[in-house]
């Protein structure tokens, strides 16, 4: 049995430093897009900020951060019916992982597709929770959160004419949040019409086939229909919890009013003199504009356009401002998955002393 735990570790160690530097990369390049182009940059030593303005940025972030976790262990304890001190307390610690981890491969993978994935691995292997509710933890936890941004984002575009004078980026919100819309508005027709659903995956793939994008047309639609019913039988679930699924929303619709108030606060902090609801509605449009750009954290596309548009819109050091704004957008994340990641590590090696 040593023998075969020797030989099993070399390539353990391996695959272990091939996933850090995998990480590394991806965060690097990222990096070097964002903070490569400094052609329109001031110098970091001439800039003269108000740092008053970022104390609220800061408070706003990690609010919005407490609300987005205790929304995660919110339906950890519901769905699981907890109600033990002990297990609502590892409840608490099992959603702060599972969730900051999940926002960490969310920005390192394109499209972020690797968020849900890991949490409902991790929800069902390290937190012991049984595969049905490990998955639908984080779908409901995903599913909310794009209704609760869908929300204001309609009631902003409604009125994005009147507040903000750019015609362009809202039709490219428009665009960018039929994406955003997609998968939320087809789990809850999926949910109160399946017949309808499964009409509309069948054409869906005939005509895909017809293109010859899909050369399996059978196999296509009974995974489409299979990936839709496990979605819909996550919300069909957590609808049997009376209240749960509109508070899940409600925290939702708090934590992007709250990251979407973070950009006022930074560009004033960097000079500028825009009021809070065009900056409030042009960052909702920035948002959706960018959301189907699939690099990591929509690196490129989210700054450039920030960047564009902001500097229009007011003065001041706008590039640095953008940073600042992808500080708190995307690399807070990475900082605090890193720091969680540690933390499992270095707990993991102190209970095999």
């Amino acid at each position: 049995m040593q023998d075969k735990k020797t030989k099993k570790s070399p390539r353990k160690i391996l695959l272990t430093i091939l996933f850090v530097a995998i990480n590394i990369a991806v965060i690097a390049i990222t990096a070097f897009s964002e903070f490569g182009n400094s052609e329109n940059a001031t110098k970091l030593s001439e800039v003269q900020f108000n740092f008053w303005y970022l104390i609220p940025a800061i408070v706003i972030f990690l609010v919005a951060l407490y609300i987005e976790i205790h929304k995660f262990a919110m339906v950890t304890k519901k769905t699981c019916k907890l109600t033990t001190r002990a297990e609502i307390k590892k409840a608490n610690k099992d959603a702060r992982r599972a969730y900051l981890i999940g926002r960490y491969y969310d920005n390192i993978t394109p499209a972020a597709i690797g968020g849900q994935p890991f949490q409902i691995y991790y929800m069902n292997k390290n937190a012991g929770v049984s595969g049905g509710l490990a998955t639908t933890i984080p779908i409901i936890s995903m599913i909310s959160g794009q209704i609760g941004f869908l929300i204001i984002a309609v009631i902003c575009f409604s009125l994005g004419s009147l507040v903000v004078q750019n015609a362009t980026l809202i039709a490219a919100a428009c665009f960018g949040l039929l994406f955003y819309a997609f998968w939320p508005v087809a789990v809850l027709i999926a949910t109160f019409l399946p017949k309808t659903t499964a009409e509309i995956i069948t054409l869906g793939v005939r005509f895909l086939a017809k293109l010859h994008i899909i050369k399996n047309k059978t196999a296509a639609i009974e995974k489409a229909k299979h990936g839709v019913n496990e979605y819909a039988r996550c919300v069909k679930l957590i609808l049997k919890t009376r209240g749960l699924f509109i508070k899940t929303i409600l925290m939702s619709v708090a934590f992007h009013l709250l990251i979407s108030s973070i950009p006022f606060f930074v560009l004033n902090a960097f000079g500028s003199n825009i009021e809070f609801i065009p900056c409030f509605v042009t960052v909702v449009a920035v948002t959706s504009a960018v959301y189907f750009i699939p690099t990591p954290g929509n690196a490129g596309a989210a700054e450039g356009t920030f960047y564009a548009v902001f500097s229009s819109l007011s003065s001041g050091y706008i590039f640095w401002a953008m940073l600042a704004w992808r500080f708190f957008s995307y690399y807070a994340y990475i900082i605090f998955g890193g720091l969680t990641y540690l933390s499992m590590h270095l707990e993991k090696k102190k209970s095999k002393r």
